[in-house]
């Protein structure tokens, strides 16, 4: 007999959410967790702390506001690092005491230290103490997360030069901030410290950044970007980053130019945190980023009773989707076979403006040869978008011109991850353009953007 049912390594989304889905099973359960307190990466250095740090940014900085009162306007006219981390950790208490209730009612047992696989079948857990113990399981669940690459000539040192974890734990705002890497995790960052009115220049080695969201509304991005004066350096390569004698960041590109900044965000990839689990022991391999594969429809790996999920096994990386992801890999385990997943999930980017995008691309679309006509709605074109004082923001709608089905949904502007969730509604249940025309969306709202881009796209239809 195993000592447990299942074991869960990490405690972030997706470990969380299949160590609650098998207790819910009448399951017993042990989630291993390495940091302080529970809740992984997406609690303590990820997802909550950047939505946090944007949120309160956004509102003191008085940034919704200035349509109306000028660029000029804040809620606060001196804001500083403790300003900001106030509100972070008191977010972050309130997310661990509602994970440990969970865990807690649901008779989740925690144990804290590293896990390490001793066989395929047994888990060693390290304490800070040094002591180990090991426990046995019938199942295992590999959700360890992921950690910040830090290649070793970047300076780093906590003070001037920070990781994607480090930069929530600033001591100081700077004025000026050099940010390499214009992912996810870049763009947002480079855009919340902006809108705190502080110098950016964000850096990316390739022409492009964010080739996953549709091209047209990247270019509003970009303009609304430079209307803000971000510095954009693109398809530039970092040759150094050092520091100078004034202790400020020089970062030397292969074009000759350099960047000198007060802080240095280095946000240019992720690994997963794989190395200590003793792996290869059990005969799992992981690639060049210490991400393991794994059956996309059961989460299973090579070994069929070790399952893995969540940022470990790569894209997409979402919290949303790792959260299923760890409740379908505890369905299967248990003999339950849960419906496959729709066939589209929304994305989204809390940059400021926010990116939404659910469906095909027009870029998509083409490729795949569907004939199809899109839809526009821009925000301040809205009634509630000149209350708000928007003066960018757009929707872009696309339509089959064949079956008149919605193919996809993408959103820039204020509110833009709450928004999509209608559109995603419609493409999973097959809908088209008929829904957006026939019906009434509450006057006035910005989700009445569908009803004007569906109209815009209606009325460049061919119609019998």
């Amino acid at each position: 007999m195993s000592d447990y049912n299942m074991i869960v390594i990490g405690s972030g989304p997706s470990g969380r959410r299949a160590a609650v889905q098998s207790a819910k099973l009448g399951k017993s359960v042990l989630v291993v967790e390495r940091g302080r307190r529970v809740g992984g990466v997406s609690v303590h250095t990820g997802t909550i702390p950047s939505k946090t740090l944007r949120e309160t940014v956004l509102n003191l900085s008085g940034w919704r506001e200035r349509g109306f009162y000028g660029r000029a306007y804040r809620v606060k006219q001196d804001i500083d690092a403790t300003d900001l981390l106030a509100r972070l950790h008191k977010t972050l208490d309130h997310e661990v005491e509602v994970l440990e209730h969970q865990f807690s009612r649901n008779g989740v047992r925690t144990a804290r230290g590293s896990a390490r696989f001793r066989d395929a079948h047994t888990v060693e857990v390290t304490s800070d103490s040094g002591a180990v113990q090991a426990y046995t399981a019938d199942n295992v669940l590999i959700a360890c997360g992921t950690r910040p690459f830090r290649p070793n000539n970047v300076p780093f040192n906590g003070t001037s030069v920070f990781d994607s974890d480090e930069i929530i734990e600033l001591p100081r705002l700077p004025r000026s901030l050099t940010v390499i890497g214009a992912g996810v995790i870049g763009v947002e960052y480079a855009t919340i410290f902006s809108a705190l009115d502080v110098a950016v220049t964000l850096i990316e080695p390739r022409k492009t950044f964010l080739d996953f969201i549709d091209k047209e509304l990247i270019e509003e991005f970009v303009h609304d970007l430079r209307d803000r004066n971000v510095g954009l350096r693109l398809g530039a390569a970092v040759n150094s980053v050092e520091l100078n004698a004034a202790g400020r960041v020089a970062t030397t590109l292969a074009d000759g130019r350099t960047v000198t900044s007060d802080m240095l965000l280095y946000a240019a990839g992720r690994a997963g945190a794989t190395d200590d689990l003793n792996l290869a022991s059990i005969g799992l391999g992981v690639d060049e980023r210490g991400r393991i594969k794994v059956d996309p429809k059961t989460l299973q790996t090579e070994i069929p009773h070790i399952y893995a999920a969540g940022d470990v096994i790569g894209f997409p990386s979402l919290a949303s989707t790792s959260m299923e992801q760890g409740r379908v890999a505890a369905c299967h385990a248990f003999g339950l076979s849960p419906p496959p997943p729709p066939e589209f999930f929304p994305y989204g980017i809390y940059s400021v403006p926010e990116i939404s995008t659910v469906g095909m691309t027009e870029e998509e679309v083409r490729e795949r040869g569907i004939p199809y006509e899109c839809g526009i709605a821009r925000f301040r074109e809205t009634s509630r978008g000149h209350i708000m004082g928007l003066h960018s923001g757009m929707m872009k709608m696309i339509f089959s011109t064949q079956s008149r089905r919605l193919l996809g949904v993408h959103i820039v502007g204020e509110g833009a991850t709450e928004l999509i969730h209608i559109g995603q509604a419609v493409l999973n249940l097959k809908g088209t353009i008929d829904y957006f025309i026939e019906n009434t969306f509450n006057y006035p709202t910005l989700a009445e953007a569908y009803k004007i881009a569906g109209l815009d796209a209606w009325n460049r239809m061919v119609r019998v």
